[in-house]
Order: structure tokens, then sequence, then C-alpha cells
């Protein structure tokens, strides 16, 4: 067999992929499809978990690499075998990102009564197979010319391909990430069966009822108003997979987000506790004792603040997308400039050229929009609404589908602004509904119908075009990784409602409403169900979704490097965002003792590395453990109690165990200052 040659720096005329165009090996075979199946709905229900507790999800490309790897290369499987396992590994991640997004607003707005029901799995499957397909469809025209841009370097994908390179490093990676997935799975278990408190809620006096006044004057006789309450504030969460959040993201962007929070429960909710609170405790049954005030102040963070904040996220968002104009312009100009390029493209067999057949494409595109052209009727409940949402879905689709494929070339999935685009789609098509006179709870429906959709097709389109690049430099045939993501996302259609149904009843068995709980706040999912409500059916609490874009405006003016990631802050319970803080103090402090110890770059490459393994590691872990706990929860079966006053000292003592953890597992994979340098992760 010819040895695979380096790649090229020069021109896209003379680049040489790693393995040849002339070098025949295994690719697509069962085993590697099996693999990337496993990974997908594995990593896909770990994001879904993540996605709705913290409001984030993780990258899947480096662990499904790593996975793939470490697996495939313990039975002799090639490099590109590989490359197949990995693109159908990852491609759950962005089914499950576009879901929960959306599919929960549909709960949370009342539109679906009811998510445990079979009329509910057949809608939630179709819109993300409809979104996932079209996704795959239209990045299918604009592939060949996207990834032989020399404009779009597709950061994430060369990381990705260094990493299949330097596959030597696999299995020590793949044993980092499982046994970190261990650890995460363990802690997580552990405080549900109460060996420690996972959480603590302090009462806080904000005054004292009966007594404190507010006068409105100098004088003695000034009207004087009663004022005085009680307020909560938390610890942070004992998670690993919120500390492995915060670490990922960094100080700056944890500390960020922890700011939300503390303006919320440090001075939006005391205040408002401090004014309402002789009314408020009006509300209280005779006799009541004073823990019910950690309910009445979760009431006012939830139907006061978050209003504010979902105002704040509307500006974030918007923001977001005017900060990448350029980009965003320069994405659409070449996404036509790519379409008109592709179809006068000749019919080439080159292996390394050989994608799904121009005719397939477009009669899989035909026959999304007469199926969507259906479901919308049905879900608007008239033809008219259903054809213009069709339509826009389909022009929308297209356009957000290779802006975000470019964006992901440009800075990499990790930072594709997937919410802030499905917000502009929804926020068009909600309008335009108005416009025709579909209202109420068919219009909100529609309108969510045609987010997800589109929400789900630009969250595949750009995994897939990051994928495809990987394989463009590795010497993947695309017909074979376009035909593997569309076996990812079936799957992943079919599956993925699962882990949402588990975690929506498990809550609400567990004392909660399901989506939109303290416990499963989904913020992005509420978002769109606020905005759908107050646009199509009227129901907005405008009065404090201005003040929160103003909140939103002020941040901006003041320099706030995320004003959408402060909002979600406030938007998430604060134990949730101070575990996020905390991760993000770790990895401050593993980044210091990383530059005390003087490492040359490999080094320091081999530590952010392994940091972003451990991390992800415990994400994983807790959220597959999450998973099967809410399967248990789910089905009414009680889970065993090791104490009925679990410590929360103790609770600390393990948030001290897993930081030394976390700096202490990446210092000591430094290596030697002689080996070569790895790829530096990218999450």
């Amino acid at each position: 067999m010819q040895e695979p040659t380096k790649p090229s720096t020069s021109a896209e005329t003379e680049f040489r992929p790693f393995v040849p165009e002339s070098v025949q090996m295994s690719e697509f075979t069962f085993r590697a499809v099996v693999l990337g199946l496993v990974m997908t709905i594995v990593l896909g229900a770990a994001n879904a978990y993540l996605g709705l507790r913290a409001g984030m999800t993780i990258a899947a490309t480096y662990p499904a690499a790593v996975i793939s790897m470490a697996v495939l290369r313990l039975r002799r499987g090639s490099i590109l075998e590989e490359n197949v396992a990995r693109t159908v590994g990852s491609i759950g991640e962005s089914v499950a990102a576009g879901a929960i997004f959306t599919i929960p607003a549909f709960v949370i707005t009342g539109t679906w009564a009811r998510f445990d029901t079979s009329e509910a799995y057949w809608k939630s499957s179709i819109l993300m197979l409809v979104g996932a397909f079209l996704g795959i469809l239209f990045v299918v025209l604009l592939r060949r010319v996207m990834v032989r841009d020399p404009e779009l370097p597709f950061p994430e994908s060369q990381a990705a391909a260094e990493i299949h390179k330097a596959g030597q490093r696999g299995a020590q990676a793949a044993r980092l990430l499982f046994y970190n997935m261990g650890v995460g799975a363990a802690v997580y278990l552990l405080g549900v069966v109460h060996v420690f408190a996972a959480s603590k809620d302090f009462l806080v006096r904000v005054g004292e009822l009966g007594r404190s006044l507010v006068r409105l004057g100098t004088t003695a006789e000034a009207r004087a108003l009663g004022a005085g309450g009680m307020t909560t504030f938390s610890a942070p969460a004992i998670s690993p997979a919120y500390l492995g959040v915060g670490y990922i993201i960094g100080p700056r962007l944890a500390s960020l987000n922890f700011s939300g929070g503390v303006l919320a429960w440090g001075l939006l909710v005391p205040l408002l506790i401090y004014f309402l609170g002789p009314q408020l405790s009006q509300t209280l049954p005779e006799g009541a004792s004073e823990e019910s005030w950690g309910a009445l102040a979760a009431a006012v963070w939830r139907f006061i603040v978050r209003p504010i904040a979902v105002g704040g996220m509307l500006v974030g968002a918007g923001f977001t997308l005017f900060r990448m104009r350029k980009s965003l312009a320069a994405g659409l100009s070449r996404a036509i400039s790519d379409l008109r390029k592709a179809s006068a493209q000749a019919a080439v067999a080159g292996r390394l050229d050989r994608d799904i057949s121009a005719k397939v494409t477009f009669v899989g595109l035909g026959a999304a929009f007469l199926a969507m052209i259906v479901l919308y009727s049905y879900l608007s409940g008239r033809l008219a609404g259903g054809l213009l949402a069709a339509a826009v879905m389909l022009v929308l689709g297209f356009f957000f589908a290779a802006v975000s494929g470019n964006l992901v070339g440009m800075i990499g999935s990790s930072n594709n602004p997937i919410s802030g685009l499905t917000l502009s789609t929804l926020i068009v098509a909600a309008l335009l509904m108005v416009t025709i006179g579909v209202s109420g709870t068919s219009g909100v429906a529609a309108v969510l119908g045609v987010a997800t959709v589109v929400c789900v097709s630009s969250a595949v389109a750009g995994e897939m075009l990051q994928d495809l690049k990987v394989g463009h430099l590795l010497g993947g045939t695309p017909r074979y990784m376009q035909i593997g993501d569309f076996i990812g996302v079936a799957i992943a259609s079919f599956v993925l409602y699962f882990p949402l149904l588990v975690l929506h009843v498990a809550n609400i068995n567990a004392g909660g409403v399901g989506f939109g709980d303290k416990a499963l706040p989904a913020p992005q999912a509420g978002l769109m169900a606020m905005l759908s409500q107050g646009i199509v059916g009227g129901q907005m609490a405008w009065p404090l979704i201005v003040v929160g874009m103003l909140m939103g405006f002020t941040l901006i003016l003041v320099g706030a490097r995320s004003p959408m990631l402060f909002a979600v802050g406030m938007y998430l319970p604060l134990e949730t965002t101070f575990a996020i803080f905390v991760g993000g103090i770790i990895r401050w402090v593993t980044d210091r003792l990383r530059d005390r110890r003087g490492l040359n770059e490999a080094q320091r490459a081999r530590v952010e590395n392994a940091g972003v393994l451990t991390a992800a590691g415990l994400i994983a872990g807790e959220a597959l453990m999450g998973l099967v706990v809410a399967t248990f929860r789910f089905f009414d079966y009680p889970l065993p109690s090791v104490t009925a006053e679990p410590s929360f000292l103790l609770g600390l003592i393990v948030l001290a165990g897993l930081a030394l953890l976390m700096i202490r597992v990446p210092l000591a994979n430094a290596g030697r200052p002689d080996e070569p340098a790895p790829p530096t992760a990218i999450m």
C-alpha cells in the first residue's frame, strides 16, 4: 500500500490529502457506521441533557475523534474508517442542539398539552428529521466549492484532522476521557442518593416584615410604604458537568455568565422581595414557616426576572449577529456564488469529489418541501399558513444553512450563533403569520415548527461542513460521509425525543413542572416560547421585555463581551451559574500553574488537551448518569436514600476533590519537553 502523503500548503490546485486518491483502503464499513451511530446517540443525548440544564452544548467532534481512534485501532481500522465513524458520531450533537433550542417551546407555550404522547413523538421526530435532511441536502449543493475555498480556514476541522494523524496518542486520550466519564457519573449518582448534599439554598432576610419602611419624602409626615421579606441565595451545585462547562468556556465567559445570576439573585429578586414583601406575605397560608419564602422568591424570579432576562437575550442575540455582520454578509455572498459554481461544475469521477447525485438531492428537497406543507398546514389549521410557513422554511433554511457553513469555516462550529439565526427565523415567520391572519395557538405552533426545522438544519449544515472539511484533508470520500450522516440524523431524529421525554417527565415526577422548571430551565426554548406567544399569540409581558432589552443595550454600551451569555445567566438557576463560575476559576488556576512551570508550546498544548478531555469526560459522565437516574424517575421507581439529611459540608469536600482532579490531571499530562506538539483541542 502506498504511504499517505503530507498535505501541501500550496494553492488548492496542488492540494494533496493525507490519503491520496489512488490509495484504496477500507472506509465505509459496517463497524465504522455502527460505532458512529452509538456515538451519535450517546453524545446527542448527553448534549440534550446539558443544553436543557445549562443552556449550552459542547462540540462533539473532538470526543468523537478520540473515541473512534481508540476503538477502531484496536481492530486495526483505517484512518478513513475513523473519519466515517467520527462524522456519523458527531452529527447527533447538532440534531440535539437544534431540538433542545426549540421543541421544548411547544410544551412551554401550551401548544402541546402533553409531551408523553405518540403524537408529540411523531411531530418532534419529523421536525428533527426534515430539518436534518435539509441541512445535509443544502450542504451537498455547496460542499465541493466551500471545502476548497482558501478563504475559509476551518480551524476546528484542521485540529480534528491533526488529531486523526497523531493517532498514536489516541488510546491515552481515550483512557483520560473514559476515566473522567466514570468520575462524573459516580459523583452525580452519590449526590442523587444523598451521600452528600449536591445543592444548598440559604434564606436571607431583606429588611424586616412589619417594621421596615420606605419613606417617599424627607419629613416624618411623608407617605411610608411597608417593606421587607425573605429571599434565597444558592451555593454552587456540586455538579461535574457544570464544572466541566466552566472549565471549557474559561474564566472570562464563566464570570460573565455568573454575573447575570448575581444580578438576578443579588439585586433584582431581593429588591422585588423588599418592596413586594407585604403583598407577597398575604399569599402565604396561616402559620406558614419562613421556608415558604423560598417558593415566593422562586416565583418572583420565574415570572418577573426571567422575562427581563428574555429581553436581554433578544438584544444579545441581535448584537451577536450585528457583530458578525461582515462574516454573515460574506457568507451569504459566498453561498450564492458557491451555488452558481456548483451548478456549473461538470460531473467528476474522482473518489475525492464524489457526492450524492444532484438528482437525488433535488428530489429530496422537493419531498421535504411537500412534507412541510402538509405538516405546517396541520399545525396552523390553514393551507395558506402551511404554504407560507413551508416557503419561509425553505428559503431561510437554505440561507442560514449556507451562512452557518461559512461561519463554521471561519470561526468553527463551537462559535456558530445557531440560536441567533433561529431567533431571526422565528421573528420573520411570526410577523408573516400575523400578516395573513394566522394567530393564537395554531399560529404559535406553525412559527415554532418553522424555527425547529431551520434551527436543526443550520446546526446540521455547520457540523457536516466541518466534518466534510476533515474528510477533505484526510482523503475521505464525500459520498460515504454524506450517506453516513443521513443514517446518523435519521437514527438521532427518532431516538433523541426519548431523552427529552425522560428528562421532562422525570422532572414532573420529582415535583417540578418539566421544561422551564428550575432544574430543567431550557433557556433558549423559553426565549422562543415567549417571543412566539408575544408576537403571534399576543401574550407577552412587554414592560418586562423592554426593561430587559434596555439592560442588554446597556451591556453593549459598557463593552460586555457577550450580553447573551449574561442574560442566560439571569435565566438559569444561581446554583448552576455559580458552579460554572467555579469551573472557570479552576481553569484559571490551572493556566496560572501551567505558566509558572515554564512549559514549552508542545507541553502547553498537551495540558490544554488533557484539561478539555477531563472536562468533557465529567460532562458526559454526569449527563449519561443523569439520563439513567431520570429513567428511574420516569417509571416512578424510587432510588435509595443513604441519609435523610445529607451534609453540604461533605458536598464541598467533594467539590474540592473535583477541583483538585481538574487541576492535577492536565498538569500531569504535560509530557516531556522533547515530545512533538499534539493538535490543540478546540471545543
